[in-house]
């Protein structure tokens, strides 16, 4: 019988002991960051930075246990990015979806859209910048109205230099100069004055041909002035409004309202031309085969509501030429039971400030909500940028613009704050409205329905 071996021979229990007092143990914090992915799947659409994190946070630690922590959460950044990811509402990843990546974008079936270049809160380096990307994701050639001067001093500003030139010499995109601009705050009848300012020159670039659409972010008074005077109202169209698009619970639906501001008092027959309006724009625009249309009432009776929606109701009910879906109260809007929803511009402007709104309160109250302490700030690490998303879905000026309808010509306006994100989308829906033939729709609109109008009174 062999003797055993002694158990600790001279030497080797100090080294085994020392060896393991100085292997490098797991952080446990790391370890915590992974179970709590683990348990939280609804917000590890962020857990590529969470690696990054969890990286930095075992920089100190030996490298056995940064790479077991990096594995872990890698594999969960491939199932939070399989998961999650149709749930993300990105617009600027939808464009680069939508566009032309497969072969290229073919010059010849460029479309010119004329941009102010004056309009808005930051115009016009954010505007030009917002050009530079759509030209480089849709079919477009754009003609940017500017005053000289401010757009040199935002280009050296904003070191666009490069990238304009080169989109110049590639006829992307052209230069026009105007005028002295409307201001903000300037009354809309100012238009007629300034005659030479660049709303009024992107205005006649489409009346001469020389543009398929414009876009303007500027004084939203002042854009509705300048395309009345420029352009001209559609034969039939008492009153233009103004459509915009309201997010619903289904990411890929949207529903148009109208009006939102550009009356604020309204005739039955007006609210009737509103829908024939927009059951065209939802149906080429938006791509939808029957829109729905809805009338915003206090109730789903038909004997409910203030004197106007009395006297719109029978009227939107007999139209064949569009399904209307009956009253549309207030919580059904974004219900996605409706794909137009028509209402005064008083109204309609209420609305459309009240969900500018909602994004940033949601926010404010789940920041409120999130538990104190270490466990809360960790929480509140990952969730942060998942709420900003949910933010902007919810918050309008990231859809872009809004349609002038019942103008001779495709008018988008944009969002007064808006930037370069907005812009592209914007101009992907001027693109949209051109390249469908909308107008056409609309002229045949106007030319059948000059006696409709006078039969609501």
């Amino acid at each position: 019988m062999n003797p055993l071996p002694p158990k600790d021979p001279e030497g080797a229990g100090r080294d085994s002991r020392r060896y393991a007092s100085n292997r490098p143990k797991p952080n446990r914090t790391i370890r915590r960051l992974v179970i709590w992915y683990r348990r939280n799947a609804a917000v590890t659409s962020l857990v590529g930075t969470a690696t990054a994190t969890a990286s930095g946070a075992a920089s100190g630690a030996a490298s056995g246990a940064v790479s077991v922590a990096g594995s872990m959460a890698g594999a969960a950044t491939n199932v939070a990015g399989s998961v999650l990811q149709p749930l993300v509402f990105d617009p600027l990843r939808r464009l680069q979806q939508g566009a032309h990546t497969g072969g290229g974008i073919n010059d010849r079936q460029r479309l010119w859209v004329a941009v102010d270049g004056m309009g808005g809160d930051h115009a016009p380096g954010p505007i030009l910048e917002g050009c530079l990307r759509a030209v480089g994701l849709l079919p477009l050639r754009i003609r940017f109205v500017a005053e000289p001067e401010p757009l040199r001093q935002a280009v050296a500003a904003m070191g666009l230099g490069h990238e304009l030139e080169e989109a110049v010499q590639r006829g992307l995109i052209e230069l026009v100069p105007s005028g002295p601009t409307v201001g903000m705050h300037e009354e809309a009848t100012v238009v007629r004055r300034k005659r030479d300012a660049s709303i009024n020159v992107a205005m006649d670039l489409v009346k001469k041909g020389e543009a398929t659409a414009v876009y303007s972010a500027g004084n939203s008074g002042a854009v509705m002035a300048a395309a009345i005077f420029r352009l001209g109202r559609l034969a039939g169209i008492d009153r233009p409004a103004i459509g915009a698009l309201f997010p619903t619970k289904d990411p890929s639906q949207q529903v148009l309202v109208l009006d939102v501001g550009a009356n604020m008092d309204c005739k039955p027959e007006w609210l009737h031309q509103f829908a024939l309006l927009g059951n065209i724009y939802s149906r080429d625009v938006l791509q939808v085969k029957r829109p729905r249309i809805g009338l915003v009432n206090i109730g789903e009776e038909e004997c409910k509501g203030n004197d106007l929606c009395l006297r719109t109701h029978p009227l939107l009910a007999g139209d064949e030429r569009f399904v209307f879906a009956g009253n549309c109260e207030g919580r059904d809007i974004l219900s996605g039971d409706f794909d137009v929803v028509v209402c005064d511009g008083f109204t309609g402007n209420v609305l459309l400030k009240f969900l500018e709104s909602v994004g940033s309160v949601l926010l404010d109250v789940l920041r409120a909500e999130l538990p104190r302490g270490r466990r809360g700030k960790v929480g509140s690490a990952f969730l942060r940028s998942n709420l900003v998303r949910i933010k902007k879905r919810l918050d309008h000026a990231e859809h872009g613009g809004a349609l002038l309808l019942g103008v001779d010509g495709i008018c988008v306006i944009g969002h007064g704050s808006s930037r370069a994100l907005s812009v592209v989308s914007a101009l992907r829906l001027a693109h949209s409205a051109a390249s469908h033939g909308v107008m056409d729709d609309l002229h045949a609109l106007g030319e059948g329905s000059a006696g409709v109008a006078t039969t609501c009174g």
